[in-house]
Order: structure tokens, then sequence, then C-alpha cells
């Protein structure tokens, strides 16, 4: 079989030229790999997803318009057998769970070498999970002290409102974002506070800080 027909094909979804640029340097060198679209926000990856139908695509979690998360839910909506990589500035292990929770096949940090990136992409296009390893021990870690944090209980999109309201946004902003209503958003709300136990938006923003979601 040819180098073309068995080259691992890939759509990477960032929202920074510069880093698409950096990463695209370095997936079009390593043997096998090719990148074959970007896109810089959700919409558009998961556009350029069902244009390419790529062997992986690799999502950023933080997008301009819908986030990283719930391109990841549609994409899996659509193609249930898709691999999408998460790759992520966030290493909590509260995204890792929400990623995996959308579809997404393997989470790594931006932090993680580049090396670490090629192996995730060939690991998944072969139908593997990967996880950066020290993401994996402390998720490991956390599993096994019980739940392995207060955000566990939350859907992807629930979790998605709940760092959106952190951010400071209020349930106009969120549904038009989401393209959900403003009464949609005001209920997911609604939901989060119960479930986290908490009684205000600020609350919401205090807790997200606390978790490391968001910085203050």
């Amino acid at each position: 079989m040819s180098e073309v027909q068995t080259r691992i094909r890939v759509v990477m979804v960032d929202d920074h030229a510069v880093v698409r640029a950096g990463y695209r340097t370095l997936l079009d060198s390593a043997s096998g790999l090719e990148i074959v679209a970007e896109a810089d926000s959700g919409e558009a990856g998961f556009r350029a997803y069902t244009t390419y139908t790529p062997d992986v695509c690799i999502m950023d979690l933080s997008l301009p318009g819908i986030s990283g998360l719930e391109a990841i839910r549609r994409i899996i909506a659509r193609d249930s057998g898709a691999r999408v990589l998460a790759f992520s500035m966030h290493e909590d292990t509260a995204f890792v769970e929400q990623a995996l929770q959308a579809g997404a096949r393997g989470y790594i940090s931006k932090s993680s070498a580049p090396t670490v990136l090629v192996e995730a992409v060939r690991q998944i296009a072969a139908g593997n999970i990967f996880l950066e390893p020290d993401i994996a021990q402390r998720l490991a870690f956390q599993k096994t002290r019980g739940p392995s944090s207060p955000f566990a209980m939350l859907s992807t999109r629930e979790f998605e409102i709940f760092c959106l309201l952190a951010e400071g946004l209020n349930a106009g902003e969120i549904g038009e974002r989401l393209s959900l209503s403003a009464k949609t958003v005001a209920n997911y709300s609604t939901q989060i506070k119960s479930k986290l136990e908490v009684g205000s938006v600020a609350d919401i923003a205090r807790l997200a800080i606390r978790h490391g979601i968001v910085t203050a």
C-alpha cells in the first residue's frame, strides 16, 4: 500500500493562526501525517469535519462561538465513530472528564512535548484512547478518592454553560453563543446551581476560580 493511502488525515481546530501554523509544521513533518484542513472556531471545526471526514480531529476547547466541548458533541452526534483529540491549555481533570464525556478519544495539554501530540494522533487514528501520562495519572488518582470533582455530575452542556456563567456572561449572551434561548439558558443555570448546591452566579464564579476553571 502506498504512503498516500496510509497517510493519517487530520483536521486542526484552534483559534490562533500562529499555533495552527506551528502544529501544521510539526504534524506535516511527521511520517504518515497530513493536516487536510484548519478551522478557527467550533462552528468552522464542525463544518471542516463534515467536509473532510478526517481520521483524527484535533480540537481546542477554548474557541470563539461554540466551545470545543460543544463542537465535539456535535461531531459525535453526526458521526459516532469520529476520532477527536481534545487539545487544550486546561489541565484540570474536570475538563478531561467533560471532553471524554462529550465523545473525545483522547486529551493532551498544550504544555505537553510535541512528540506527545504526534503519538496521540497516531494512537487515536489506530482506534485507541490516549491521555497525556500526567493527566491520566491525576485522573486515576482522583477516582481512587471517590467523586473526582464537583463538576462530574454536570452534563457536557451544563459544564459549558457553567464555564460561561463563571466568565461573567449573562443568559442572553450565552444563548447567542450556543444558539439557545435565554429562557433555556436560565433553566440550565437553575439546574447547575441545584447540582452544585450554590445560590448565585457569584457563587459559581467563586467555585470556578477555586478549582482553576477560570482565573480571577
